[in-house]
């Protein structure tokens, strides 16, 4: 429960700040708990921001998989992964910032550097999967890399303005997709 306490105190933190400039002693106070209860359990600063990120990951692949599971064809999979990265949920303030930051941090800390790697390849295999059962191979990881892209710089485009991403971004994505699957069926 401290735990949970701190990543959450941690996500405020860096919203509030906007950065990463911010201290263990700083979120623990928002915490409600000791500095040293904080090292403790994360180690310092990189440790419990480390963390603040597995946890943001592991929500995403939460609501990833739940439509994933729901999802009956090949396309609803793909929407699956669409609506996962586009949710109301990723565009509260304190993940947005999150994501901001872990994108500065993850060019100069190889524990983020490493975490951003697994975000990518998730996502690369939940639509290479997908993609497979519409397109031959190399199209589908071509595809895949492209929508990642997509799906990333609509996301960055979107938070950089403070807004959650428009239907019509969002529609310029399954634009994309539709070119590429125009003519296959």
């Amino acid at each position: 429960m401290r735990r949970k306490a701190l990543i959450g105190a941690a996500l405020r933190e860096i919203s509030d700040r906007g950065s990463l400039d911010v201290t263990v002693a700083q979120i623990a106070e928002r915490a409600g708990v000791s500095a040293a209860l904080a090292h403790h359990y994360f180690g310092g600063k990189d440790g419990l921001i480390h963390a603040t990120m597995r946890h943001l990951l592991v929500e995403f692949r939460e609501v990833v998989a739940d439509g994933l599971r729901r999802a009956a064809t090949p396309r609803e999979r793909i929407d699956a992964v669409l609506r996962g990265s586009f949710g109301p949920e990723q565009f509260h303030r304190a993940t947005v910032s999150a994501w901001l930051t872990f994108y500065a941090l993850a060019q100069s800390s190889q524990p983020a550097a490493r975490l951003l790697r697994i975000y990518h390849r998730r996502l690369h295999s939940n639509l290479v999967q997908a993609l497979r059962q519409l397109v031959p191979a190399a199209d589908a990881e071509r595809i895949a890399e492209n929508l990642g892209a997509f799906i990333d710089g609509v996301y960055l485009r979107g938070a950089l303005r403070g807004q959650v991403v428009s239907r019509t971004a969002i529609s310029a994505v399954e634009d994309y997709l539709d070119l590429e699957l125009a003519g296959r069926k």
